[in-house]
């Protein structure tokens, strides 16, 4: 199958390449290379099978000629992580909207079967936990343009649902909650890559508030496993699904865990929200997700522990 990658050089979608092409499908990847890298893609170029185009999914007439030419696509490019969102709201919203409804117009058109990275942001600060694809959105004031990215992908959803019911477009929802794993920047707040960075170098570990603030954590290549089952599934069609990992660990507890493992002589300084971050940030205590909708449709479930990933990340970093 000849499939589109969006954010093809990217954090997942670099991992989601190396997985495709291994099963041997043929690729067009597009970046544009904010956030991605070619060199997540170097090793990939050789291959006949793959193609790799610098360009940005709000060019409309190129997603149509892309979508138009592969038999299906996998939408993962977007403006990602918190402190992205907070720095350069309106371009994140931009790139999150229209890069969305261009891939999903052009898939709609040319009848071609799309699946659409969401987030676990769509559920906002829900106190019910854990939290599955039904749970109600609890968004905060428009005025903490935090919230921003989460209005983003459920306009991304809707829009998508709307094309499902109006033209008969073929797509499913991968809801990712925290990912994790090589190649990941801590650039704009990932805490996991940015803690073991600070670890390995026996810098100060900064734990944002009062660490108490809990997550789970998904490998890239269980998260990965998951969009692949999900993309050629007929039963997952017209639905969303959850995505993410087990074992709940509060972000102190995680700090703690990173030094221990990575033999550090951190520390660990606990800086208030209002300094790491810019104006308009609120924090969502827990985000935990119930990835049984996903594990019935597809037999998905993830093979890494924390523990594990954790010394993936050291790993790759300490080979740098």
């Amino acid at each position: 199958m000849k499939i589109l990658l969006t954010g093809g050089a990217g954090f997942i979608g670099s991992h989601l390449a190396e997985k495709l092409l291994k099963d041997g499908h043929e690729l067009v990847a597009i970046d544009n290379l904010s956030t991605g890298a070619a060199s997540n893609i170097a090793s990939l170029k050789a291959s006949a099978n793959f193609s790799f185009i610098e360009g940005s999914i709000l060019d409309s007439a190129l997603i149509n000629h892309l979508v138009e030419s592969c038999d299906g696509a996998i939408h993962l490019g977007a403006a990602l992580g918190v402190k992205r969102i907070l720095e350069l709201p309106y371009e994140s919203f931009v790139a999150n909207t229209q890069g969305t409804e261009n891939v999903i117009l052009a898939a709609s058109k040319f009848k071609k079967r799309v699946f659409i990275a969401s987030t676990s942001e769509i559920y906002g600060k829900n106190p019910e936990q854990p939290l599955t694809e039904e749970s109600d959105r609890v968004i905060g004031s428009p005025q903490l343009l935090r919230w921003a990215y989460s209005e983003a992908k459920a306009i991304d959803e809707s829009l998508a649902q709307m094309f499902y019911q109006s033209h008969g477009l073929e797509y499913v929802v991968g809801r990712f909650f925290n990912t994790v794993g090589p190649r990941q920047s801590g650039m704009y707040g990932m805490v996991l890559p940015r803690f073991v960075s600070a670890a390995i170098k026996n810098e100060t570990l900064e734990v944002h508030g009062d660490g108490s603030q809990s997550r789970t954590f998904c490998h890239v290549l269980d998260s990965i496993d998951a969009v692949s089952r999900l993309f050629f599934s007929e039963k997952a069609v017209g639905q969303a699904f959850n995505i993410g990992g087990e074992g709940e660990i509060s972000i102190k507890d995680l700090a703690d865990k990173v030094i221990e493992m990575t033999g550090s002589k951190s520390e660990i300084k606990y800086v208030p929200y209002n300094s790491a971050y810019p104006q308009g940030f609120e924090e969502m205590m827990r985000r935990v997700p119930d990835t049984s909708k996903l594990r019935t449709y597809t037999g998905w479930s993830p093979k890494r522990n924390l523990d594990e990933i954790i010394k993936d990340i050291e790993s790759s970093l300490r080979a740098k």
